[in-house]
């Protein structure tokens, strides 16, 4: 499925007032492949992110969507192959109601009332959002539009879906619920976040950027559990793989008094 795969060609993009977000970045990603993206702030995450469906365009390299080049003329097409959730939720809500703005991805792509009802329940289900459904999305938390955000892009059904911080505000439930649906999708999956928990569970690839410059890239539980390489990249260790100072503290007051 060639269609699927994803290249980034020697990428560099400068922004207006001279920043360098990125900086000769290569990377191909196959079909089906769970890809987390991190590094700190700065980094070229986001930059990254919003080149892979048009909203940035490089200023230098190229990017591939299968044997398509992201062009202008290509862009209504790899649009509804990558599916963009953007880091800030406002960026993707402006209906009057959160049915409306769900509805708005497959309403464009021209299916049926029935099928977009359909679609709009299903993608409000998989986020724990189904409740929301008649609200007015800027009444809503930041947790609440966290999720409308991200149901309006699974309603479209994307092959290649990119999520730029999406556990962001949202509760412990919530999370949880949206790191166990996205193991069920079996589509590719690039996940730009801070949450190196999450990234460990869900994505079998790791890839840390640096000063918009790729530094690593392998098996999550590899990169994720090396410590000295994270530190390096001013990142620390998931929270599930560090010792609870309080348990060790207690075990070395138990071990003198032996």
């Amino acid at each position: 499925m060639s269609h699927h795969i994803l290249e980034l060609k020697d990428i560099s993009h400068q922004y207006s007032d001279g920043t360098l977000a990125l900086s000769g970045l290569s990377l191909r990603i196959l079909h089906g492949e769970s890809v987390a993206i991190v590094g700190a702030n700065g980094s070229g995450k986001t930059s990254m992110l919003l080149h892979l469906n048009g909203c940035l365009a490089p200023s230098q390299g190229e990017i591939r969507i299968g044997e398509l080049p992201i062009r202008k003329k290509t862009l209504q097409h790899i649009r509804k192959t990558v599916g963009m959730v953007f880091q800030d939720p406002d960026d993707q809500l402006f209906m009057p109601t959160v049915y409306e703005d769900v509805a708005f991805g497959p309403l464009n792509m021209g299916y049926p009332e029935k099928e977009i009802e359909n679609r709009v329940q299903s993608a409000l289900e998989k986020v724990g959002g189904n409740h929301l459904i008649n609200r007015v999305p800027y009444r809503l938390s930041g947790g609440e539009k966290r999720m409308v955000a991200i149901a309006t892009v699974l309603a479209m059904e994307p092959d290649i879906l990119v999520m730029d911080e999406p556990t962001a505000n949202l509760d412990p439930k919530a999370r949880r619920r949206l790191i166990s649906w996205l193991k069920t999708f079996f589509h590719t999956k690039i996940i730009a976040t801070h949450d190196l928990d999450m990234a460990l569970e869900v994505c079998d690839r790791t890839v840390i950027l640096y000063q918009g410059k790729l530094r690593a890239d392998g098996k999550s539980c590899d990169i994720l559990k090396n410590k000295e390489l994270l530190e390096e990249n001013d990142l620390e260790l998931p929270l599930s793989l560090l010792s609870c100072p309080v348990c060790n503290k207690q075990k070395i007051k138990a071990t003198e008094h032996i």
